[in-house]
Parts: structure tokens; sequence; C-alpha cells
């Protein structure tokens, strides 16, 4: 499933993939993996994306 969530609030920063990839120290391709969800991220990892979009988990990876 797609993660819609992730990308509007990266939009929402004006942050590209690659922006927010190296704020988070992985590289673009992970970003796109779990946007298009290719990819499960780890909690760290989604905790660590939350952080820098300042948001909540809930917000990003928790489905309606």
């Amino acid at each position: 499933m797609k993660n819609l969530k992730l990308k509007a609030a990266r939009a929402a920063h004006d942050m590209s993939q690659a922006q927010l990839a190296e704020a988070v120290g992985v590289s673009r391709q992970t970003i796109i993996a779990i946007e298009k969800g290719d990819y499960n991220p780890t909690i760290n990892l989604c905790i660590e994306i939350c952080k820098v979009l300042d948001v909540t988990l809930n917000d990003l990876f928790w489905n309606d």
C-alpha cells in the first residue's frame, strides 16, 4: 500500500525525497520505496522520519 501520508507530509515541508533521505540517514531509494509501499521501514527509521517532519507515528504510519 502506498504511503501517501508520507509523501504529503514531505511536500508540506517542501522537502525532496533526497533531502528527507539525507536528514534521516538513508538513501533516496529507501524513501521512494517507503512511499511506494515496497519497503516496510524499521520503527527507528519511522521515528526519525516523524521527527524530521514534525508529525506523529499515527499521522504517517497508521492505517485508518
